[in-house]
C-alpha cells in the first residue's frame, strides 16, 4: 500500500501542477490578445490624433483664414492706395544725470 500511495500523490502532484501551467498559460494567451487589442486602439487614435493635427494646421493656415475673412467678415486686402504708413516718432533717451 505504501507504494500505490506515494504514486497516487505523484499524479495528484502532476495534476495539480499541470492544471496550474494550462491555467498560467490560457491567462498569458488572453492577456497577449487583450494586450494586442490596446495596441490597436492605441495604433488607431494615433493616426486619428495626427489627421486631426494636419486639419487644424489645414483650417489655421494663411490662405484658408483669408478666404473665410473674404467670404463671412467681408474682409479683403487693401489697396496700395488705402494704406497708410504712420512714422514712429524718435524714441528719446532719457540720460541719468547721476
Amino acid at each position: 500500500m505504501r507504494g500505490r500511495g506515494i504514486v497516487a500523490l505523484v499524479l495528484v502532484g502532476f495534476v495539480l501542477v499541470a492544471t496550474g501551467v494550462i491555467w498560467r498559460r490560457s491567462y498569458g494567451t488572453l492577456r497577449a490578445r487583450e494586450q494586442s487589442a490596446l495596441e490597436q486602439a492605441r495604433s488607431a487614435l494615433e493616426a486619428e490624433r495626427a489627421k486631426l493635427d494636419g486639419d487644424i494646421r489645414d483650417a489655421a493656415s494663411r490662405s484658408r483664414l483669408a478666404r473665410v475673412a473674404e467670404e463671412r467678415l467681408n474682409m479683403r486686402i487693401p489697396s496700395d492706395s488705402q494704406v497708410f504708413v504712420v512714422a514712429r516718432p524718435p524714441r528719446r533717451t532719457t540720460r541719468d544725470p547721476h
